[in-house]
């Protein structure tokens, strides 16, 4: 008798718990909030993205074309400005290849800010986050890992980007048309000639650049954003971050950016530029033995210039379309 009350009772305490009706309402709550969530975060940072191309792409054109041109070709940024000017015109000139990153900064953008809110919430998972404020190698590690699914579409984008602004700086001949008629072309061309590889080519040096670019991009604005939101006598936060906080805050961590990793994305744009079939190891010897340390920073002046406008630009369109979607969904 003894025995069978034993097992009864081994059997009961073993027995899978059964979920409440209160507590899948909770749970399925949580769910469709953190699904929410991640759609505002997608949607937010394609409209951010948009804000960043329309802003920055003249800059990042006299980048690129600094930065693949040869030697002697242009004396500074103002040089590959007024030249594109005078011999492809003003928009067409400085807006070069714009189509590429238009079409596919939204979902880059999107993703990428899709990304971060994901990787915050496996920071969570993994470790404890105080009164839901990240520390910084937090939102580090966040912003890190928002740049492994990103590097899925910027990578082949930016490949057609650079190969569409370096096309200009070609003088062409009495009724010779350029090589690429546009983005589409560019694809159809690069699979024709080497497959996805050639399309996807530069990948590996677009992570290496943004992996580390992105954790220290969000990291310097979370920071600065805290630091500039309004407090009460107690140290917690109150009100709305002003416009001139996020322009601030989104200038400086675009600055943070490109400091450190701009040496790579100077290796990347070789890489994207080049035709047959370079190496990550012959692009660093030819850049090094062409003009040593400061070959690797040709058009850092137009990416510092674009930075604050670009990035500014970026967080105030992501800020304006969370505060919309806030006031129409809440």
């Amino acid at each position: 008798m003894s025995s069978s009350t034993g097992s009864s009772s081994s059997s009961e305490s073993s027995a899978p718990h059964t979920p409440s009706v209160t507590e899948v309402k909770e749970e399925a709550k949580a769910a469709t909030k953190s699904t929410l969530q991640s759609l505002r975060s997608f949607a937010s940072g394609g409209v951010g993205g948009v804000f960043c191309v329309l802003v920055g792409h003249p800059f990042d054109l006299i980048k690129v074309r600094l930065q693949t041109a040869e030697r002697g070709v242009y004396s500074g940024a103002l040089d590959v400005a007024r030249k594109t000017v005078a011999r492809e015109g003003l928009a067409r000139g400085l807006y070069a290849g714009v189509s590429a990153p238009l079409v596919g900064v939204t979902p880059m953008f999107a993703v990428s800010f899709w990304g971060y809110d994901l990787g915050k919430r496996l920071v969570s998972s993994v470790s404890t986050v105080h009164n839901n404020q990240f520390t910084v190698a937090q939102v580090s590690g966040a912003g890190f890992f928002s740049a492994i699914p990103m590097t899925v579409i910027t990578a082949p984008f930016e490949r057609i980007k650079v190969l569409l602004q370096i096309q200009g700086q070609k003088k062409l001949a009495p009724g010779e048309k350029p090589k690429y008629s546009g983005g589409l072309d560019v694809v159809r061309q690069l699979y024709k000639e080497g497959g996805v590889r050639s399309v996807f080519r530069g990948s590996a040096m677009t992570l290496a650049r943004d992996g580390p670019g992105s954790a220290v991009y969000f990291a310097t604005y979370e920071t600065i954003k805290r630091n500039m939101t309004p407090k009460d006598e107690n140290g917690k936060p109150k009100g709305d971050l002003s416009l001139s906080a996020i322009l601030t805050a989104g200038g400086s961590a675009g600055i943070a950016m490109w400091i450190p990793v701009f040496p790579v994305d100077t290796i990347k744009s070789r890489l994207q530029s080049a035709e047959g079939n370079p190496t990550i190891g012959g692009t660093i010897r030819e850049l090094y033995g062409r003009g040593g340390m400061r070959a690797f920073f040709p058009g850092i002046g137009p990416a510092m210039a674009r930075a604050v406008p670009a990035n500014a630009a970026t967080f105030l369109g992501v800020e304006l379309a969370q505060k919309a979607m806030t006031r129409l969904f809440d």
